[in-house]
């Protein structure tokens, strides 16, 4: 399928997906919103595909936040369906993905976008990144998961500042809270997101599946069960035969 607003590489069992909306900083609009729910589906069904990297265009911005030109004038029916239509289609599809998807956080990741780069389940920034939820200087709040995703990586404390000040911080300052895991230099981050890639997509795609699920539930009172199920089932699966095998037999593992 071609994408107007979206590129897309497949190497090494590694999809890369660049949103390239430049002219306006790789703002998040319906039209990219959908072509994202769209490519993430596709990969997530194609075998050749392992890891997921999700980074922006140019050298200034990952994504710097919603398109507000396209709901300046909604009313409360028409802000809530989009709300909830992107959280279903696209963040919480990234969220419950199969395959791991890291955020390459190139510059600017605000609103919307740091809330796509929070969906994720991995994310690298770059020196230049600069992060925030600037919502309340427009009257509003985050609407695609930023006040529920935030406290659970960084604490309420951390959360309830970065929220209520509408500031950014950055990249530094975003590991130092837990936000990101690592920060490069803008020409070191595509790369070390690959690397990192390349060990992930080395180990069992359906151990990796079932530990994003558990992973998932970790906050919930099902975390414990969930894990302990999914313990139990890989033990039938053909990845532990061939991970258990290859282990008795000194040899590296073929998934």
């Amino acid at each position: 399928m071609i994408y107007e607003n979206i590129l897309s590489n497949i190497e090494n069992k590694t999809a890369v997906i660049t949103i390239n909306r430049p002219e306006s900083l790789n703002a998040l609009n319906s039209k990219t919103i959908q072509e994202l729910s769209q490519l993430f589906s596709e990969l997530n069904d194609n075998n050749e595909v392992r890891v997921i990297i999700l980074t922006g265009s140019g050298e200034k911005s990952f994504v710097a936040g919603a398109d507000i030109k396209e709901f300046s004038d909604f009313g409360t029916s028409a802000a809530e369906d989009l709300a909830r239509n992107g959280q279903n289609i696209l963040f919480n599809k990234i969220e419950n993905m199969s395959k791991p998807v890291i955020a390459a956080i190139n510059g600017f990741a605000l609103g919307g976008g740091l809330e796509l780069a929070m969906a994720c389940h991995i994310r690298y920034a770059s020196e230049n990144a600069k992060l925030g939820l600037p919502e309340v200087t427009l009257g509003l709040i985050p609407g695609y998961g930023g006040t529920q995703r935030l406290p659970k990586l960084v604490g309420k404390g951390w959360a309830n500042e970065l929220i209520f000040s509408a500031k950014m911080i950055s990249g530094e300052k975003a590991k130092e809270i837990g936000l990101v895991n690592e920060v490069f230099s803008l020409e070191e981050l595509l790369p070390k997101a690959q690397e990192l890639a390349k060990m992930i997509a080395r180990n069992s795609p359906m151990g990796i599946s079932k530990a994003i699920s558990a992973v998932n539930q970790s906050d919930t009172e099902m975390g414990f069960e969930t894990e302990i199920k999914y313990f139990g089932e890989l033990f039938e699966m053909d990845d532990k035969k061939e991970g258990v095998t290859a282990f008795l037999k000194k040899r590296k593992p073929s998934f």
